[in-house]
């Protein structure tokens, strides 16, 4: 079945407590996302390792941490918390992503890649084997609220199909203004694990958004693999 990484970007960081006790009450959501972002590699800046250090002692959800930055190596130790699963890094800000991959899993965690809506999947043919994630970027990376993109069916199927031939074992992520209009069609085309933010969090009742999103996962949600 596939999952929920809801994202923490759109949030009230004042007032964390209720959000978080709302994603742990969901059984849709298995991970936690947090977008860091440098104002280099994408416009925006979000927060640093001190904000997620912070949230450990504050929820027991694993982080799904995603690196919007450039030159990811350098940094990468400093995101390792107990409650790290994953890194994901940007294909597009390595220019060693092997090696970058390498780094983040002899720290004990999972290694991911994500892709920006221009770069093809085939990309990744010689790193898939190393990867614990690929996530597929549904919008250009920096803000939230923008619309889904419906190239990134077809990467999610690319990447499905090639993990069955190669007999990877990385779960495929999609991030980028998924709702309801589109939610079926991402689990539909394979997706392990769907971040959102928005469509959840801007809502006037935002438990009842979650709710609604958990129950279409699970009619619709086998995704690719076991989670």
């Amino acid at each position: 079945m596939a999952i929920l990484s809801p994202s923490i970007l759109t949030a009230d960081f004042s007032d964390l407590s209720d959000t978080l006790a709302m994603f742990e009450d969901s059984a849709a959501v298995g991970l936690l996302h947090l977008d860091v972002m440098d104002g280099n590699f994408v416009p925006n800046i979000s927060f640093g390792p001190p904000v997620i250090r912070s949230l450990s002692a504050k929820t027991s959800l694993p982080f799904d941490i995603h690196l919007m930055v450039s030159e990811p190596d350098r940094f990468v130790e400093d995101y390792v918390t107990d409650h790290t699963k994953y890194i994901v890094v940007h294909q597009e800000a390595n220019l060693h992503l092997d090696r970058t991959l390498q780094h983040i899993r002899s720290l004990g965690v999972g290694c991911g890649v994500a892709l920006n809506p221009a770069t093809a999947p085939e990309s990744l043919r010689y790193v898939l084997e190393k990867a614990d994630q690929v996530l597929v970027m549904s919008v250009n990376p920096g803000f939230g609220g923008q619309r889904f993109l419906p190239s990134a069916l077809s990467k999610i199927r690319w990447l499905l199909e090639e993990r069955a031939r190669g007999g990877y074992g990385y779960k495929i992520a999609v991030d980028g203004g998924v709702n309801e209009e589109n939610i079926v069609q991402i689990c539909r085309a394979g997706a392990d694990i769907i971040v959102m933010g928005s469509a959840i969090l801007n809502r006037p009742d935002p438990r009842a958004a979650l709710a609604g999103f958990a129950g279409l996962i699970a009619e619709n949600g086998e995704g690719g693999a076991a989670q």
